[in-house]
């Protein structure tokens, strides 16, 4: 299949081309200052679907706070999610946490250059396991993100559809092909980088574009047309009241989510689903909040939040409790909750960011 697809594609020159124009405009980013597969490691996780401007000043904390992998290793879980307050996706950091321990407990605290090793760590899907090989130990690893699959959709005129797991592959199987084995760190940075700043999802700027008279897509005038993608499916919308509840000593009601799952372990406000509402503020019934009877006083406003496959729909309200019989509600004090992780969604309802 890639001996069909590289027929008459000048390799070399697509290689070289990417590379010396890599090395000449690379962006001045912190993880590229150095080698270390650790730091790597932990900048790629971070770089998972979040802005690399939202990244750089996260993996400055991160790395001032834990500089190696023993030290993230010997972190509290929760202290690891407060560092990562804000970035989203917590289940890298989770992931991030318990990988680190196994590479102290199974390698010595040096984590591994093989790259089969390298993928059986928690967390680390072909795509890292490939820019840790490729950045920081010099070998020929396929590093396949979606600016990758978009750039050689354009320059190879592939039209599979980049959504399903064979195009990755065969994706993969290309990148084989094609990067240096010299400077496979400079190979695949210099791919991620054309997509990222030359090869855009929209109006990508050709005119500036170093494999130019390398991209098969460009010459054919349907660069724009390409990658195929199917349609994501439709979000599901879930509405939630969420209670800024506070008891007589004017503590604040906070839940900590269950260990699996969405936002596993973070904290927030307590949230009910809007068909479990009534009409009355005053709720004592069977359906009550963990055994508590509440008063909603006032309409604080609404927060919006997007995942992958569900959107938030927000509903704040004020409320006060005086009496408490559950013991899922801890209630601490308004200057102490900046000490508990909280997603994105609540930390605005934290910082008082409504719609």
């Amino acid at each position: 299949m890639t001996e069909k697809v590289l027929r008459n594609y000048n390799k070399t020159a697509f290689s070289d081309n990417l590379m010396t124009w890599y090395e000449a405009n690379k962006r001045n980013l912190p993880w590229r200052e150095t080698k270390d597969p650790y730091s790597i490691w932990v900048s790629e996780i971070m770089l998972q679907q979040t802005k690399v401007d939202t990244v750089i000043d996260y993996y400055t904390k991160f790395m001032e706070k834990y500089p190696t992998v023993v030290h993230l290793a010997k972190a509290e879980e929760q202290e690891v999610l407060k560092m990562w307050e804000g970035l989203g996706y917590y289940s890298r950091a989770r992931n991030l946490h318990a990988a680190a321990k196994e590479v102290v407990e199974k390698y010595g605290g040096v984590v591994p250059d093989d790259p089969d090793k390298l993928g059986e760590l928690k967390g680390i899907g072909p795509y890292t396991r490939g820019a840790v090989s490729s950045i920081a130990f010099n070998l020929p690893e396929p590093a396949v993100d979606g600016n990758v699959m978009r750039v050689l959709s354009r320059t190879l005129l592939l039209q599979d559809n980049i959504s399903e797991v064979r195009t990755r592959k065969k994706i993969e199987n290309l990148v084989r092909e094609l990067i240096s084995h010299e400077n496979p760190s400079a190979f695949n940075q210099g791919l991620m980088e054309l997509g990222a700043l030359i090869c855009t999802p929209r109006s990508p700027a050709c005119m500036l574009c170093p494999v130019q008279e390398n991209c098969r897509a460009f010459s054919e005038g349907i660069q724009e047309q390409l990658p195929i993608r199917l349609k994501k499916k439709k979000q599901r919308v879930e509405h939630y009241n969420v209670l800024v509840l506070k008891n007589d000593a004017g503590e604040v009601a906070i839940e900590q989510r269950p260990s699996e799952g969405l936002l596993a372990n973070m904290w927030q406000f307590p949230m009910i689903e809007k068909k479990f509402v009534t009409k009355e503020l005053v709720r004592e019934s069977e359906d009550n909040l963990y055994g508590m009877s509440y008063e909603m006083t006032e309409k604080l406003g609404k927060v919006r939040h997007v995942f992958s496959h569900i959107i938030w729909e927000l509903e704040v309200y004020a409320a006060k409790t005086d009496k408490v019989i559950g013991e899922n509600v801890k209630f601490v004090a308004v200057e102490e909750l900046s000490n508990y992780p909280f997603s994105v969604s609540h930390l605005k309802i934290r910082e008082g960011l409504y719609d």
